[in-house]
């Protein structure tokens, strides 16, 4: 009954913050148990990430495929002050991602740390939630920060 009125709440922050990513995932979740399919829970939790970055992924390739970007305009983004930031961004970020992924295999309980970060972002300040690796990839550099300090 707990889980229930969790997955409640998250919609209800959700619905009130504006956020159909956190609302229509929770509701997903409790329909799926309030329907006794919990067997299919193991499969989202193994390969919900995957497809998420997937339809991710193909989200931001889209206007590759659809001739909406030029070479021209490629070339120019990527030898650009502006371009060449965004690939060093995207390479540490895919590195912090990787990272984060590793410290939520090993430490699979600072996950609801990550959800209850991602709740305040969305409702504070009106983020948008597509980056939990991003969100673990930072801890973990915190933590190694945290390390050094300490």
């Amino acid at each position: 009954m707990w889980a229930e009125g969790f997955l409640l709440t998250l919609i209800f922050i959700g619905v009130i913050s504006k956020s159909n990513v956190l609302a229509t995932s929770a509701s997903l979740i409790l329909v799926l148990k309030l329907a006794r399919l919990q067997h299919y829970f193991p499969l989202i939790e193994r390969r919900g990430l995957e497809m998420g970055l997937l339809f991710l992924m193909m989200s931001v390739l889209v206007p590759f495929a659809g001739d909406q970007i030029s070479t021209k305009t490629i070339i120019k983004g990527i030898f650009s002050w502006p371009g060449l930031f965004c690939a060093i961004g995207g390479a540490l970020a895919t590195y912090m991602n990787g990272s984060g992924l590793q410290m939520l295999k090993i430490q699979p309980e600072l996950l609801s740390g990550l959800v209850l970060g991602s709740i305040i972002g969305i409702v504070f300040f009106k983020g948008v939630p597509v980056g939990p690796l991003m969100a673990a990839g930072l801890a973990a550099m915190f933590m190694k920060i945290f390390e050094l300090l300490t």
